[in-house]
């Protein structure tokens, strides 16, 4: 080979034979690089390796934005005031809390990460003028702080993979005490893959992403509870309490069924209802090309202008609440992608018992930036019903984990590692939106916070629900029963359920005069809360039955599937004639399915024993063949004796009976594994 200077080319494949690839030994290395030789992926592109731009000021990252028409861009904050900004979140006063990863990959190789320089700031616009002017660290000397959720007397902090309760005791805005709650909460090490969130449900449980843990507070004491795991970084909720998160790949995912519902029945593992993907919509379209980014070697990832194509790195979806932006927005769903320095907008629909969404725009995103150092990571709806973006801005956004030979590459010759410790927070808003009267919810009486929960706003809801379920002032419990049965509106009703909930106030007589309301959301909530009652009170638990029994035939099926969860604490027989009826009715819903298979819990036999009875299950039918093989793998897998030998007995028929009932029974047991040898007699 001729001596001299190397190309870019030749560096590369260098470093691919000499070291290795994701951790890969050489063998496979080198058949990595083959695929991308033949695939025309020879390596970076060599104007690519041009130097990057200076970082830009605030005021002129602004000019680098589109944003869609109608709308504007605001800066609220920026470096020095805050600094590597990945959560944001309001207090009830209107204050901005910031978590700043100050510690994040310093170099390139991360060296220096469990510095704790990591630090939890409060922003606050003195002036009312809409931009921050006083910053106050409230807690640092923190190692990789994740998130934080702000209580009446104190904030939650996850930080050194912990979750900690602080206290400021003085007033000062700075925390005197931090008192340990989980040690075991993040579950890694690794920023990218460590349980991150603590949002607020409406259920009054705090969720997480990347986990399968929430906590809720019960007469003082944050207890643990066990939950389904949820995806990657963030994690929000829409107006009816459906809990959105994504992954660094997939966009949008939801849960179309409350919590630990599906979780209930060992004996079966559902099918949807969790972790739902909302749309298979994957790409992007930034406004710039986007060499470094972590799977930019990989053939499709940028297009031949060198921009991303699909997301690598989808991060905290919220579903948009406010009340600032133009109404087709509310419900929107926004997710961001920092790698391709943009946040992509979702329409959200309901059609029946699923969720779709899709891009308005496809082409154009909702926000993009020219400036490679443009990192959205967060976003949060403030009490000015505006949304907010955490913008990290830096070069090098991937862990060191999961620096591969090509990022590194790439990152060293755009010069990109530094600088570090810049950040800044903006605003979207229409046009001519104006800053509105700052607002301080603390101070509301009781009673002004109940009228809080009929706002059109979902911050102003959220929040008032949960000071007054921390006031535990029981003043308010006409008010709200009040407000549950004649409020203004289905959410209202909704969030005043779960404040009566919250508050240990739920009456069982107003539940039931709940179930007459014309909204299938509260009739639903007011099903999931009579749950406890029925399970200690058998004339509750009666009254429930004949309620259910009479009206499920008539019901929306969003009511029917509540419903089908709820006939869990009913007794067998009215749960079997329950389920019954809606298995006949809704038998090609795969989600009803699943949620039959959660009520009649642990009694699979009896209730495929009743459907086999049943006239309307005697004519072959496709769907019902599938729920008769879910029926008899829940069974197999349950592997009690006499069931086993009973569903055994009904396969043991003449070869001319040996029907599609039997071939579901049989198929379903193979599903689960069993290897018994069972034959139809000739």
């Amino acid at each position: 080979m001729r001596k001299g200077k190397l190309t870019d080319q030749m560096r590369w494949m260098r470093r691919l034979v000499e070291g290795t690839f994701f951790g890969i030994k050489i063998g496979s290395c080198l058949s990595v690089c083959a695929l991308m030789l033949f695939s025309g992926c020879s390596g970076p592109d060599s104007s690519a390796s041009d130097a990057t731009p200076a970082p830009l000021s605030p005021e002129d990252a602004l000019e680098s934005f589109q944003v869609e028409p109608g709308l504007k861009v605001e800066l609220v904050a920026s470096e020095p005031m805050v600094q590597d900004p990945i959560f944001i979140s309001f207090d009830a006063t209107g204050r901005l809390w910031v978590v700043e990863m100050r510690s994040f990959m310093p170099d390139i190789d991360g060296h220096g990460e469990r510095e704790p320089v990591g630090r939890i700031s409060v922003l606050e616009d003195t002036d009312g003028d809409g931009v921050m002017d006083k910053g106050t660290v409230y807690l640092d000397s923190l190692v990789m702080p994740r998130s934080l959720a702000v209580l009446s007397d104190g904030v939650l902090v996850v930080a050194e993979e912990a979750l900690w309760m602080t206290k400021d005791v003085d007033g000062d805005l700075r925390a005197d005490s931090k008192t340990l709650i989980d040690p075991d909460y993040a579950g890694s090490t690794l920023p990218e893959h460590s349980g991150n969130g603590l949002w607020r449900g409406v259920d009054n449980w705090y969720y997480n992403a990347k986990s399968s843990f929430r906590y809720k507070r019960v007469n003082g004491i944050f207890k643990r509870d066990s939950t389904e795991f949820r995806g990657q970084w963030g994690i929000c909720h829409d107006d009816a309490g459906r809990l959105f998160y994504n992954y660094n790949w997939s966009q949008l995912h939801a849960d179309l069924v409350p919590p630990n519902y599906l979780s209930r029945n060992k004996n079966h593992t559902p099918t949807t209802g969790i972790d739902v993907g909302v749309t298979l919509d994957r790409s992007v379209f930034p406004i710039r090309p986007t060499p470094a980014v972590n799977r930019g070697y990989i053939p499709g990832i940028l297009d031949e202008r060198k921009r991303l194509k699909e997301f690598t790195a989808a991060c905290s979806p919220l579903v948009y609440r406010g009340a600032a932006l133009p109404k087709e927005f509310y419900g929107n769903a926004f997710v961001c992608e920092p790698a391709g320095n943009l946040i992509k907008r979702n329409v959200v629909e309901r059609k029946g018992l699923l969720l779709t969404a899709h891009d308005p725009h496809p082409g154009t995103e909702f926000l993009a930036s020219k400036d490679v150092r443009f990192r959205p990571v967060h976003l949060a709806t403030g009490p000015d019903g505006a949304l907010y973006v955490a913008d990290m801005y830096r070069g090098l956004i991937q862990h060191g984990a999961y620096v591969t030979p090509y990022l590194r590459e790439q990152t060293l010759s755009q010069k990109l590692v530094q600088p570090i410790h810049y950040g800044r927070i903006y605003r979207i808003v229409p046009e001519r939106w104006e800053p509105p009267k700052k607002i301080n919810l603390t101070t509301e009486s009781s009673q002004a916070l109940v009228g809080d929960l009929s706002s059109p706003d979902g911050w102003y809801r959220d929040v008032a629900q949960r000071l007054l379920v921390e006031r535990n002032d029981k003043s308010v419990v006409p008010a709200l029963e009040d407000l549950a049965l004649n409020g203004p509106g289905e959410l209202a009703k909704f969030h005043a359920l779960w404040t009566l909930e919250g508050l240990g106030a739920g009456d069982p007589d107003l539940l039931f005069k709940a179930l007459n309301d014309s909204s299938p959301l509260v009739k639903s909530v007011a099903l999931r809360l009579l749950e406890p009652f029925a399970v200690a009170n058998a004339q509750i638990r009666g009254e429930l039955e004949k309620t259910l029994l009479t009206e499920w035939s008539n019901a929306p099926i969003e009511e029917v599937l509540q419903m089908a969860f709820t006939a869990g604490v009913l007794r067998q027989q009215v749960a079997t004639e329950l389920l019954t009826g809606i298995a006949t009715r809704y038998d090609t819903s795969a989600l009803m399915r699943d949620a039959i298979l959660s009520g009649i819990g642990d009694r699979e036999y009896d209730f495929m024993k009743n459907l086999l009875a049943s006239h309307d299950w005697q004519s072959q039918d496709p769907a019902r063949a599938i729920f008769l093989e879910t029926l008899s793998a829940a069974i197999v897998r349950k592997g009690y004796p006499s069931e086993m030998k009973g569903l055994l007995s009904l396969l043991n028929v003449s070869k001319k009976d040996f029907g599609w009932r039997e071939r579901a029974l049989l198929t379903g047991m193979s599903i689960q594994g069993f290897t018994g040898k069972i034959k139809p007699i000739h």
